[in-house]
């Protein structure tokens, strides 16, 4: 079973959605799974993960009401108030839906210091004891406190690192992101998602050629048994159509044997969120 480890829905909101910019304006109109199924169909995909775009409970709720009426969304990353001082209590309420497999929050929109904070460790620590994974969206400046985070958490909490942390592609910046993902990848526990690469490449006129050195980074830190593919629909709509960023990772893993390809393509994300439980 071939899964997409990483997309979003959205009921487009103006007030809600201020981070669409006017050069993200193609973002600005409702994203459902009835459009993404076609889509998937057409690359060969069986089924994807939903993950969160807004921070809110609410939209926690929106998604596990569409993977209730939609059998190919396996499998739900929501939001809850991390810092909450009821937070297992708000984990518990909505671990009750068995669609939900993970959570995540926006710390890309955070200080750099922000996974360092007690509360926030307390809050990532709560989702690992509720049975869930947490998704670990940040930019490549914000590495180092990725790595304490892991550190300060159980060895067996299930970790995925978001659009291989958003190095600088358009400038073509290896360090020191490449360092701190080789460091990070040194934990069993932590995954990498290749996904969200072309919209940190120049949306207009990237070229597959720029994107294999950050390949290489996380295939040789994670190996094919720790990475999954991630298509970022809609938000990859700014740079490439869906076939166009799946044929990236596609033909890169063109080399791996075949039951590593399929771990990348759907088997790692069965593993690491769960989905056959």
């Amino acid at each position: 079973m071939r899964i997409d480890a990483h997309q979003h829905f959205w009921r487009h909101d103006p007030v809600r959605d201020t981070w669409i910019t006017d050069e993200m304006a193609v973002l600005r109109r409702d994203f459902l799974p009835d459009e993404l199924e076609g889509v998937l169909r057409a690359a060969g995909m069986d089924g994807c993960v939903a993950v969160q775009a807004d921070p809110s409970e609410d939209e926690t709720r929106f998604l596990l009401d569409l993977a209730e009426r939609h059998d190919f969304v396996r499998g739900v990353v929501g939001w809850v108030e991390l810092c909450a001082r009821d937070v297992e209590v708000r984990l518990e309420r909505f671990a009750a839906f068995p669609r939900l497999r993970g959570i995540r929050h926006i710390v890309q929109a955070e200080a750099d210091d922000y996974l360092r904070r007690d509360d926030v460790v307390r809050g990532i620590a709560a989702v690992g004891t509720a049975g869930l994974a947490y998704d670990i969206l940040v930019h490549a400046r914000q590495l180092p406190a990725v790595r304490s985070l892991v550190e300060r958490l159980p060895a067996d909490q299930r970790l995925v690192v978001d659009h291989i942390a958003k190095p600088e592609i358009t400038a073509g910046v290896m360090e020191p992101w490449a360092g701190h993902m080789r460091t990070l990848a040194e934990h069993a526990n932590v995954w990498c998602k290749v996904s969200g690469m072309v919209t940190e490449a120049e949306w207009v006129g990237w070229r597959p050629e720029e994107l294999r050195p950050y390949l290489d980074v996380v295939f040789e830190a994670f190996g094919p048994g720790r990475i999954l593919f991630g298509s970022d629909w809609p938000v990859c709509l700014l740079a490439a159509e869906y076939g166009d960023v799946l044929r990236v990772v596609e033909d890169y893993a063109a080399h791996l044997g075949e039951d590593e390809r399929a771990a990348v393509f759907g088997d790692n994300a069965r593993r690491f969120y769960r989905l056959d439980d």
